[in-house]
């Protein structure tokens, strides 16, 4: 038996916010086919393309994707992140380590001394803050991090600092002084703090924070950065993924060695 765990408009599909799913040992992808042909026919679509999906509270991208098996008795929760439950603020696990992610809107009086300032107060987490421009979507998001994370366990960081690998890899350069003049924090201008640490003082970091949040990864970029990178529709046509774009971005971050 799976419970699944309908969160914002997801609740409106099946006009319920619980389902028990009598199966068990079956992949995420095969949930969401079953899920399809469970809701009612008069209920708002549910679209898949968009929701972030956690099996006991760890988002399915750090595991296998819509690969990752569903056991018995999980609790699987979909939130959906566009159409009708777009979020101000996500959290997950990467190699056991608690991260959390909030857009924070740009103005005048915050520059680079923000961060600065954010480290002092929580010296306790780690912290990197990356222009929105940069970020495409919580794949993207989560693939880089996944990188520096992995990195940093074979111990070949772009740099002594995981905080500055992240940045490198968004950036897509081996230079730091590039990559902060590319993504880092500019007054005026959106950026996605991520924030890594105790999930105690995370959160006091987003009741701190959430005035100056706004929601995550509304506004589109892939234009912008298909243009920054350098990216042809034709490198695009032949990345047989229903993320090319993304996945370029990955292969290229992968690859600053």
């Amino acid at each position: 038996m799976i419970t699944v765990k309908l969160v914002g408009g997801a609740k409106k599909s099946f006009l319920t916010e619980n389902l028990q799913i009598d199966k068990s040992d079956i992949s995420i992808k095969e949930l969401l086919k079953l899920l399809l042909e469970l809701k009612p026919d008069d209920s708002p679509k549910l679209d898949i393309e968009n929701i972030l999906i956690a099996i006991n509270g760890v988002d399915s991208s750090a595991m296998d994707g819509e690969s990752t098996i569903i056991k018995n008795n999980d609790l699987v929760s979909i939130i959906p992140v566009i159409h009708g439950g777009a979020l101000k603020k996500i959290t997950f696990k990467i190699s056991s380590k608690q991260i959390q992610v909030i857009e924070i809107k740009g103005q005048p009086s915050i520059d680079v001394k923000f961060i600065d300032n954010l480290r002092k107060k929580y010296p306790k987490i780690q912290l990197q803050a990356v222009s929105s421009s940069f970020i495409m979507n919580s794949y993207h998001l989560k693939k880089i991090l996944s990188l520096s994370f992995e990195s940093k366990k074979n111990n070949i960081l772009l740099s002594n600092k995981l905080e500055i690998d992240i940045l490198m890899r968004f950036a897509l350069t081996k230079q730091i002084s590039d990559a902060i003049l590319k993504v880092g924090i500019k007054p005026k201008s959106n950026f996605i703090l991520i924030a890594i640490g105790n999930k105690k003082i995370l959160n006091s970091l987003y009741e701190d924070l959430m005035p100056l949040s706004v929601n995550l990864f509304v506004k589109k970029n892939d234009s912008f950065l298909k243009k920054y990178f350098k990216i042809s529709q034709k490198q695009l046509d032949v990345v047989y993924s229903k993320n090319p774009l993304e996945d370029i971005l990955i292969e290229k971050a992968a690859i600053l060695v």
